[in-house]
Formats: structure tokens, C-alpha cells, sequence
């Protein structure tokens, strides 16, 4: 989605913003607001200081995160901004910004299956998502712990203490939601399904991620498989791709479960459209054993990241969707970025 650029540092937030960007309830920004009005005489010596007209000068920017790699599968990470191209609905676009994302923060979710389907495989599940954790996660780096099942609930908020973190992720138990779910515009509770994974996309992208910046990627520890969300498959893909989100799947499938259940399977297919069209992927796991392996995959694509920006050709503030792609110029490399973003609305 393109984005005014900003020239604030990231954990430089003024009070405001980092009070209703950290606690998450929509209303606290409006009762600070209202408190400082209040004050005597600041709404007037405000009005007095202020000047007549003022002029507003913004640049709109979309950025995209890429991945490169080669037949084999090998990351090439020494790319330079003259080997990319990009296109947007066809058209060539200069690539105003270009930067290797080595070092810039990450600002991550950990969303964790908690249904019954997930219940053989939760606990290799906790313990390489702490690994995955200690090792990618830097000072200046943030991530919170969700788990979704008949709820979606936040275990942990942004920290960037591993033990917290952690610690949230290890207290996850099947189906152990239920006091204290996430905000948002609807019940997770009560619908009649038992893995509410749309809705747990849906509310970390808009509640948790939309006013964040820099690099944001959530990572699915699910099979795919959604019962009883509230919200669609394409509805949270949007939450996502309007939040500039990456979404990256570690798919563990118990297959005799829904055998057992006389169930169908196809959280395959959800879950690379869920990635794939975020720029993200899944790393399907065929063991327990090979799990260490896929969040390894995941963290060293996380450190190779490339930034590309660009100001769109279209200046259109219509909302419309458009379609983004990206190659190197060397045909036998592999790129995986975002597909498309949503254009800003006046």
C-alpha cells in the first residue's frame, strides 16, 4: 500500500502515537486528545499561533520487499538496484530507493494453531518457534504471540524480550483460548468452528500491524485448514496486503486427523495464497524433525531481504487494486515479492 515517507526513526513516536499504537484500544487516543484540549486556553493560544494557510508536501511511496534465489533454491543476496525491474499494472516503474534489509527493525507476529488438528504437533511447534526467536530477533526488533482457535486471543504484545515472548509462546495449549481475546469488529467466540485462522490474519493486520512501519511479517504455525471465521479468505488477505504485511506459513499437517475425523485437507492451497501473495511462502514440513529446518529457511530469507521503493506512475487516489511485479534481469533467478497493494483513497 503506498505510504507517506516519514522522516521520524521508527521508535521516535511522539507520546500520542506511541500510546495508541502500543495499547491497542481505539478509544485511548481520543480521551488524551480530548483531556489536552481541555486545558485552559491551549485551544486558543493554538489557534492564535497558527498560521493562515499551510502547505503540506508529501511524497507517496510503495515498497516492496524481495527475495531472490536461484534454481536451487540459494538466496543471492548481493544484488545492486540496477539488477531489478518493476513493473505496476504493466508499466515500468523507477526504483527510487533501494536498500539490502539486513538491518532495518522487524516488527513480527507469531500466530499459533491451537485447534485440535495441531495437537501432535504443537510441541515441536513451541520449541522451534523459540529457537526461530532467539535467533532473529535483534534489540531493536519487536514481535508479539497470538493463538487462534474458537478465539483468537494476544498472549504477548510487542516486547522485544525473548523470555516474555517465549514464555507465551510455550503457555499455548489446544483449544485454551477464551479469556482474553483480541479487540476487533466482531465475536471470535461461538461460530460454530473450531480454527478461526482468517480472523486471526484479519485482526493482527489491522489491529496489531496497520499503523506499524518498516518490515512486518507474520508467521503461521498452521495447516491451513479454517472452521467458523467470521471473515473470508480474500477479506484477511486484503487486511494483510493493505497492511503491508509479509505472511510466512511453517505448515505441519497431521493427516491422520483428519483422516480419523473422515475430513477433507486442503489448507495447502490457502496458505500459499495467503504468502505467496504477500511475498511471503510456506515451508511445508513432511516431519516433526524437519521443522528446525523451515523456520531456519524463513530466517535467512528475513536476512536477505531487498527494499525496493518506488513512486507509482499512477497518481490515482481510487483504492483500486494493483498488480506489482518484479524480476532481476538474470532469467534464471527467482523472485518473491508481494504481488499487488491497495492504492491510497482521499
Amino acid at each position: 500500500m503506498a505510504t507517506t515517507l516519514d522522516i521520524r526513526e521508527r521508535h521516535c513516536k511522539t507520546l500520542l502515537s506511541l500510546i495508541a499504537s502500543r495499547t491497542r484500544t481505539p478509544t485511548l487516543f481520543g480521551v488524551i486528545f480530548l483531556a489536552l484540549a481541555s486545558l485552559p486556553g491551549l485551544g486558543q493560544e493554538n489557534a492564535a499561533q497558527a498560521p493562515a494557510t499551510t502547505l503540506k508536501v508529501s511524497t507517496e511511496v510503495v515498497n516492496v520487499y524481495a527475495v531472490v534465489e536461484d534454481k536451487k533454491k540459494h538466496l543471492i543476496p548481493d544484488l545492486k538496484k540496477e539488477d531489478f525491474e518493476v513493473e505496476e499494472d504493466g508499466k515500468p516503474q523507477e526504483i527510487r530507493y533501494f536498500s539490502r534489509e539486513t538491518d532495518t527493525p522487524l516488527t513480527m507476529g507469531i500466530m499459533v494453531d491451537t485447534s485440535p488438528s495441531q495437537g501432535k504437533v504443537l510441541g515441536i511447534e513451541q520449541e522451534q518457534a523459540d529457537a526461530f526467536l532467539h535467533q532473529v530477533l535483534r534489540p531493536k526488533d519487536l514481535a508479539f504471540v497470538l493463538h487462534f482457535d474458537v478465539d483468537v486471543e494476544l498472549l504477548q504484545d510487542f516486547t522485544a524480550d525473548q523470555r516474555l515472548l517465549a514464555h507465551a509462546i510455550d503457555a499455548t495449549v489446544i483449544n485454551g483460548g477464551g479469556h482474553g481475546v483480541m479487540p476487533g469488529p466482531f465475536p471470535t467466540s461461538d461460530t460454530g468452528g473450531a480454527t478461526h485462522l482468517y480472523d486471526a490474519i484479519y485482526l493482527a493486520s489491522n489491529e496489531l500491524l496497520k499503523n506499524e512501519v518498516g518490515r512486518k511479517v507474520l508467521i503461521l504455525l498452521t495447516d491451513g485448514e479454517d472452521q467458523g471465521s467470521k471473515v473470508t479468505l480474500q477479506t484477511s488477505l486484503e487486511a494483510a496486503q493493505k497492511s503491508d504485511v509479509i505472511n510466512y506459513a511453517v505448515d505441519i499437517v497431521d493427516r491422520r486427523f483428519y483422516w480419523g475425523q473422515a475430513m477433507g485437507y486442503g489448507g495447502d492451497s490457502v496458505l500459499r495464497r495467503l504468502c505467496d501473495d504477500t511475498g511471503g511462502r510456506v515451508v511445508e514440513v513432511s516431519h516433526s524433525k524437519d521443522t528446525a529446518a523451515a523456520f531456519q529457511e524463513i530466517a535467512n530469507e528475513l536476512r536477505t531481504q531487498y527494499l525496493l521503493g518506488y513512486t507509482p506512475a499512477n497518481t490515482a487516489h481510487n483504492g483500486s487494486f494493483r498488480k506489482i511485479r518484479v524480476q532481476v534481469h538474470n532469467g534464471e533467478y527467482k523472485v518473491l515479492a508481494r504481488r499487488g497493494y491497495y492504492a491510497a483513497t482521499d
